[in-house]
């Protein structure tokens, strides 16, 4: 008997919409769609007729909602923020007791926490999952991070494990050959269920914060190469290409190969050269800085990823202060290809450290949020699918399975060998950098933050001093059990250190 029900809904049907539909199709789930504009709907529908679990098109959310089995499962994929809400406040007075509104977008943690509850109190259960992957991820295999009500996630789980990214099982490495209709079989789903309330999107958030330390770390890399060494964008594309085939091997380094060796087709440069030097930001980075600065973590770099950004908008003013401030003339004098190498090196060692930093971040939230994450299964789920999925990753897995209990990355054997290696050329390249005059911000503020996590004793001292004078802000001593707090009257010297 045919079905008559669709298995799963969807709202949204922009690209990403879109691509997750037929995603959901491909796997043999019957799925009903939904979007504002009708006619969008409409052309969706008729272009695809022969997946294999089948399209149901739906011109109002009343009949959207009455073709869905039960407990209903509807997946919105809207702008985040006031149109996010403003679907759920249209779908919950057409909803029955114990349905499932998942939130696939780009939501701040804190609004999903907010809709749980709002929800809750309703008899609806809410479902905030990240999902990582872009267009293509949508479409043959996203890494998903689903949090919320446990009891409703095993309702969404044979749906969201299927349409995930699979890696392979021992590896790590991706598995690919996904095309329409025919999706990729076996392996091991890039998808966790990753704690209540908001920790999924919680979770993507770090991921892209840490995706925007992966992309300003490669394009220092891509600088250091142009500017000190004076190669082509071409020349570096074939750098990067090489590096994809090592431990560096990732999505954003393999397709940075590609678009340095790229031509524009109206002037034939390297588009590269073409493309205006500003670049956007969609908010997600900031929130990971602004997060980590409440919660008192210190993660400078992607702070100064997002503060690269910054810089780089404001080209008319770096333009006309290009002018008028100078830096060294310096020209590069030593062995091209060990400098690569040491490139490398820099770049891998950074890269360490900024994962450490937001997993370090992580760590403190499920204190301030009750969660309890599995940082191996996190770093998992990352291997595949995600804009920062790497080689790399499965390290991190490994890391955690022998410890999960890590405090920091750093500590990790493998880790910790890998960056007492390589050390010695990042520093290099941070030197040569400063006297060539280039701006590697995460480059720099990643090794600051491996000295100053490595270093026993660090200058606070003098600036908890400097607090306590000005202000009395008091201080701890040395030769004192820590909680202890001192003060002294600064100013007047033969006045006793009091305790307080």
């Amino acid at each position: 008997m045919p079905k008559t029900q669709s298995d799963i809904g969807l709202i949204g049907l922009a690209v990403m919409g879109q691509n997750l539909a037929l995603n959901v199709a491909d796997h043999g789930f019957r799925i009903s769609v939904y979007n504002r504009t009708t006619e969008t709907m409409q052309k969706f529908v008729a272009e695809n007729p022969d997946t294999p679990g089948g399209l149901v098109g739906c011109a109002t959310l009343q009949e959207f909602v009455a073709s869905l089995e039960k407990p209903r499962r509807i997946v919105i994929l809207v702008k985040a923020g006031g149109p996010t809400d403003a679907v759920i406040d249209g779908l919950v007075p057409l909803l029955d007791k114990d349905d499932i509104i998942i939130d696939g977008g780009n939501a701040k943690w804190t609004d999903t926490i907010r809709r749980e509850k709002d929800l809750a109190a309703k008899g609806l259960r809410f479902i905030g999952s990240g999902v990582s992957g872009g267009e293509e991820g949508a479409r043959f295999g996203p890494s998903l991070m689903p949090g919320g009500d446990p009891k409703a996630y095993e309702f969404l789980k044979p749906v969201w494990e299927a349409i995930s990214a699979k890696v392979h099982p021992k590896t790590g490495r991706p598995l690919e050959g996904a095309a329409p209709g025919k999706p990729v079989s076996g392996g091991v789903p890039c998808c966790t269920y990753i704690g209540p309330n908001g920790a999924g999107h919680y979770v993507k958030m770090v991921h892209n914060g840490i995706e925007y330390g992966d992309m300003q770390m490669i394009c220092e890399a891509y600088d250091l190469m142009r500017g000190v060494l004076g190669m082509s964008a071409p020349e570096i594309g074939k750098v990067f290409s090489k590096w994809n085939k090592g431990m560096l091997d990732s999505f954003l380094i393999e397709i940075t190969a590609d678009i340095l060796q790229q031509v524009d087709p109206v002037t034939g440069k390297p588009i590269v050269d073409v493309i205006l030097d500003t670049a956007g930001q969609k908010g997600t980075g900031k929130w990971t800085s602004v997060n980590a600065l409440d919660m008192g973590v210190p993660a400078a770099t992607v702070a100064e990823a997002v503060f690269a950004r910054c810089l780089s908008a404001v080209k008319e003013e770096r333009v006309a202060a290009s002018k008028v401030l100078k830096g060294p003339k310096k020209k590069f004098k030593g062995n091209k290809a060990a400098f690569i190498r040491a490139i490398h090196d820099a770049l891998y060692c950074s890269k360490i450290c900024s994962y450490a930093q937001g997993f370090q971040l992580m760590r403190e939230a499920q204190k301030e949020y009750t969660w309890t994450l599995n940082f191996g299964e996190i770093a998992q789920i990352w291997r595949g699918g995600c804009i920062i999925r790497a080689v790399f990753l499965q390290k991190i897995t490994e890391a955690f399975r022998r410890k999960p209990t890590l405090a920091n990355l750093l500590l990790d054997p493998y880790f910790r060998k890998t960056v007492e290696k390589a050390q010695n050329n990042w520093r290099k390249v941070v030197s040569a950098a400063v006297e060539h005059g280039i701006s590697i911000p995460t480059f720099s503020s990643a090794l600051s933050y491996f000295d100053g996590y490595r270093s026993a004793r660090l200058p606070a001292n003098l600036l908890q001093g400097q607090r306590d004078y000005f202000g009395a802000h008091t201080y701890e001593r040395t030769d004192k059990p820590r909680g202890k707090f001192f003060h002294i009257d600064w100013p007047d010297k033969t006045r006793p250190q009091l305790e307080v």
